[in-house]
């Protein structure tokens, strides 16, 4: 399956504002720290990476910003749309002609784990690839243009969020929620990910020589420790790099006393949940990218099909190994409809179980007819 997108990678090339994006790793030089979760310690001045203490519960998917009402046309109660109240025009990725893909055939084929490979070597493998597939499109987001700036920044996107319905909150050094621009979210998120990534005590798997190191080009952020007020401890309104969310229930713990998913490959007790926010912050910006910046510079660049391929690949995916729940799905819920109805998910799939098909096949008809 590492190879199967490889084909995506390439399509990059020559994109973006400058003729090509750069890879939002750190190839050279040290790798960030990664975050251990102790409330105490120190770390060194030159460390990239914070420690920081568990984490409570932050907004979830489920916290939304009303939409004005002089936004959206309004819609017969009987049409299977109006309950998501959707802007006006709809979005363009919504007409079934702009959700096409560039990979034909099933990928249950690409989700399903194969009987040899232990249930956390494959959860474990699933977040490497979705992550390097999902960073193919991040970085063209990124990429400075010649003036500095990038496609999306805080004048752009002053905040993280996925249409007018849905926005996300970060924890801040009192581990409180705050808004921030999408683009320091998701640097802030990539910072979070990829510490886990490359820490082995959480991922005792050798990620193919995939260096997950901060973006370059992201903002800034204090090295210190944050948990005991320490050295440059940062003020109230500084986001750290810290998982929004736990879950109520682990997998974890529903596997039984003594015994948990990935423990015979030597995955530690917390790795399921700390695999499923992983899973939750990479749809969270699958959804910024389809609704702030699916136009420009996605579909201007013709980059449309390889993100409908690696998302829909994404999302059946994550369904099928429990890696989001259904209520999870829901800022991008219309697209996932649509796909349920198209045949793009199987019928067999976890992800079509939660699709709507009275809202998919409504889509499909407004694109028959204009």
């Amino acid at each position: 399956m590492s190879n199967l997108f490889s084909g995506i990678s390439g399509r990059f090339r020559g994109g973006g504002k400058n003729g090509g994006a750069k890879s939002p790793g750190l190839p050279n030089g040290p790798q960030p720290t990664s975050p251990t979760g102790s409330s105490q310690g120190n770390s060194s001045a030159t460390s990239l990476a914070p420690r920081v203490p568990p984490l409570p519960n932050s907004p979830s998917l489920s916290q939304t910003l009303s939409m004005d009402d002089s936004s959206t046309a309004s819609l017969s109660s009987n049409d299977p749309l109006a309950c998501y109240n959707l802007p006006r025009p709809k979005p363009l990725w919504l007409n079934d002609c702009y959700s096409k893909h560039i990979v034909k055939g099933n990928f249950m084929t690409l989700s399903a784990r194969p009987k040899t490979v232990e249930q956390g070597e494959w959860i474990a493998h699933q977040v490497v690839e979705h992550y390097r597939n999902l960073w193919n499109f991040v970085r063209v987001i990124h990429e400075k243009d010649e003036d500095g700036t990038s496609i999306c920044n805080p004048q752009t996107c002053p905040r993280m969020s996925a249409g007018g319905n849905h926005s996300f909150t970060w924890l801040n050094s009192r581990k409180e929620p705050v808004e921030v621009p999408a683009y320091e979210y998701i640097s802030l998120m990539q910072r979070w990910i990829s510490g886990k990534i490359d820490n082995t005590n959480l991922f005792p798997t050798d990620p193919a020589g995939v260096s997950f190191a901060q973006n370059p080009n992201g903002p800034a952020i204090s090295s210190a420790g944050f948990a005991s007020g320490g050295l440059d401890t940062p003020g109230s309104n500084t986001p750290i790099p810290a998982g929004p969310t736990t879950l109520n229930t682990s997998l974890s713990a529903l596997a039984g006393p003594g015994d948990w998913i990935g423990k015979s490959s030597g995955f530690p007790i917390e790795f399921v949940d700390i695999c499923q926010t992983i899973f939750r912050q990479m749809f969270r910006v699958y959804s910024h990218l389809y609704w702030a910046h699916f136009i420009d510079p996605f579909y201007n660049l013709s980059l449309e099909k390889p993100m409908n391929s690696c998302f829909s690949h994404f999302v059946l995916t994550a369904t099928e190994i429990d890696m989001l729940k259904p209520h999870e799905l829901e800022p991008m819920q219309p697209l996932i409809d649509l796909w349920a109805a198209n045949g793009t998910f199987p019928k067999e799939s976890k992800a079509y179980a939660c699709a709507n098909l009275k809202a998919g096949e409504r889509l499909l008809q407004l694109a028959t007819t204009g």
